[in-house]
């Protein structure tokens, strides 16, 4: 008589409902259930070797991998160098694979923070950051790092171990509807049901994240599948179109641009190089045409350039809002007019205005205002062809760029060094801070008044500079600064973080001290979750309700996670801790906290 628990192992194998695919790859057939004991894996035949996945299979099988192994070995492909994991038994094969692989296995603490470090991953390099979780409530809780990455058009895949197939639809232990839960916030959700096409998947997963916009991918890997044992060779990379300028666009921003006084650039999104970023800007300061940035996404343009003139978005300085409305032509180069360039779709919403729009997004999702001409194009692709195109220079270019520069270098000049006698001050520390800061030195920063003082006063002088979470998600300070430290360990990281932010992945601390990354972190603490409080007393003056915070003391907490950590309160303090933690990330190879406690209600601007 065939058991319950036989029954179940054997329906693992049989083909998913959605119908056959071509097998190509084909897996290892199981055998038979007359063949396997009660209770027992029919896959249990073919052996298991160290940590328990499978070892070659029937005699002539001893060229096939397992595929949770194939995935690895793909990822390795497409050339991912590190993946951020909370380890579950739904993926061990996986795991087993990436044991002496060439990709370096990033262990984090909470799966909010390694979506986090996947994200920022996918913001500093040219391919996806790539996370691992397991099911239900590892899934639920990297939901937030996914989030980011749809927002902020990030390329990023999430590999998500899932029960069993066999276990579907029986409410299992940690079963959840993947695609229903992840389907609105990800560009495609896939579930490897064909343990044959763990390749395919890979590198179709790699594609939808990079092509068009970029976005996450959510790939579901049920753990019996990806122990099946199936032919390692790999599938091809899928190349992804860049798009570009056609004859008739060039014609059209040429004319647009010569018959404007005041044109303006702005660029944006993740998805640049940093040789297309300095082509643009030399060609604006040959043509002494101005470009602004979108809110957080500063660098592309140097900060020092001459036609950089500034930040646009939320807490932005009034100069750069009143660029959107008096300018008479906008160029987007890499983004769209959204809800935080617009202030909440208020700004250049005249369709009597021109906007040219740069985006290889046919769909423009999340545009506003007016389109007066879509160019398909990534911005590598689009600065190729733009250098191409020569135009006079014009005298009302020049007084144009330079005005709104000038009140750009006014508004960046940075405060006096000289400590006062009172409470620590954040206009203290970036004083004293950004002149020993190298060129090409990184910040990243989540939400809160706190990273006002970065949009200010940081010097962005290369692409991806500056990298923070554009959906306003709170806890990003900490992993994302550890993702650039272990991504260019060579570069300087600040990360600025608010009290109320950095608690929620300030445990990712442990995770710098296990894998060497070095990152300067400053909280600043004004026990309250300051953006709150400010629209709080917009709308309900004097009812503070909510908003207020007691903290423990982070520099203490950052010793004891292995990591240099001091607490300042007085402002003639300031100088002698930055000196104290670079020489301790410098000379002892350490990352290094700032706890700088500052007076309430006290802004960048």
């Amino acid at each position: 008589m065939t058991t319950e628990s036989a029954h179940t192992m054997t329906a693992t194998h049989t083909q998913p409902l959605e119908g056959q695919i071509p097998n190509h790859r084909a897996a290892q057939p199981a055998p038979s259930v007359a063949s396997s004991s009660p209770g027992t894996s029919p896959g249990a035949s073919q052996g298991t070797g160290p940590g328990g996945s499978p070892t070659a299979g029937p005699a002539g099988s001893a060229s096939l991998k397992s595929a949770g192994h194939v995935i690895v070995d793909s990822l390795v492909a497409h050339g991912v160098e590190r993946t951020y994991v909370v380890p579950g038994e739904s993926f061990l094969d996986v795991l087993d694979g990436l044991h002496g692989s060439d990709i370096e296995t990033v262990v984090c603490r909470h799966e909010g923070g390694a979506a986090y470090m996947a994200e920022a991953d996918g913001k500093m390099n040219q391919r996806p950051g790539v996370a691992m979780v397991t099911r239900g409530p590892g899934a639920a809780n990297a939901h937030v790092g996914l989030h980011t990455a749809w927002q902020d058009s990030t390329p990023m895949l999430l590999f998500v171990g899932l029960i069993p197939f066999a276990h579907r639809d029986r409410e299992a232990f940690q079963e959840f509807d993947i695609k229903a839960w992840f389907d609105t916030g990800a560009k495609r959700v896939m579930v490897l049901d064909h343990a044959e096409r763990a390749s395919e998947i890979v590198a179709e997963a790699m594609f939808a994240a990079m092509s068009g916009r970029p976005g996450p991918v959510v790939v579901g890997l049920p753990e019996d599948i990806i122990r099946q044992q199936v032919d390692p060779a790999p599938h091809p990379v899928i190349p992804v179109a860049a798009g570009g300028m056609s004859t008739t666009d060039a014609e059209a921003l040429a004319t647009a641009l010569a018959s404007s006084s005041k044109p303006l650039f702005v660029t944006g999104g993740n998805d640049w190089t940093q040789e297309a970023a300095s082509q643009l800007t030399e060609w604006l300061e040959r043509h002494h045409i101005p470009a602004a940035a979108e809110w957080r996404t500063q660098g592309t343009v140097s900060f020092d350039s001459p036609s950089y003139v500034g930040p646009i978005g939320y807490g932005r300085p009034r100069p750069t809002y009143d660029l959107l409305e008096e300018t008479d032509l906008l160029v987007f180069v890499g983004t769209v007019p959204g809800d935080v360039l617009t202030d909440g779709f208020v700004c250049r919403q005249d369709w009597n205005k021109k906007n040219f729009l740069v985006t290889v997004d046919p769909s423009l999702r999340g545009r506003s205002g007016p389109v007066s001409r879509q160019i398909l194009a990534k911005p590598d692709a689009f600065v190729r062809d733009l250098v191409a195109i020569d135009l006079p220079l014009k005298e009302e270019w020049k007084a144009w760029t330079a005005r709104m520069r000038a009140e750009q270098t006014s508004f960046a000049t940075l405060p006096p060094a000289t400590p006062g006698d009172g409470p620590a001050k954040m206009d203290t520390l970036m004083a004293n801070l950004v002149p020993r800061l190298p060129e090409d030195a990184m910040v990243t920063f989540g939400a809160g008044e706190h990273t006002n003082w970065a949009h200010r006063y940081f010097p962005t002088r290369c692409y991806a500079s500056m990298i923070s979470a554009r959906n306003g998600s709170m806890g990003y300070s900490v992993p994302s600064a550890i993702a650039a430290s272990l991504a260019s360990p060579q570069r300087r990281v600040v990360t600025i973080a608010g009290d109320g932010e950095f608690l929620m992945n300030g445990q990712e601390l442990a995770t710098a001290a296990q894998y060497g990354a070095t990152p300067l972190i400053v909280v600043m603490d004004n026990q309250e979750y300051g953006t709150i409080r400010t629209h709080q007393e917009r709308h309900y003056p004097s009812r503070v309700s909510g908003t207020q915070l007691k903290n423990p003391d982070f520099g203490l907490m950052a010793r004891a996670f292995g990591g240099f950590g001091i607490t300042v309160t007085r402002d003639g303090d300031v100088p002698a801790a930055i000196d104290a933690a670079f020489q301790a990330i410098d000379q002892d190879g350490m990352f290094a906290l700032i706890h700088l406690i500052v007076e309430q209600r006290v802004r960048a601007y």
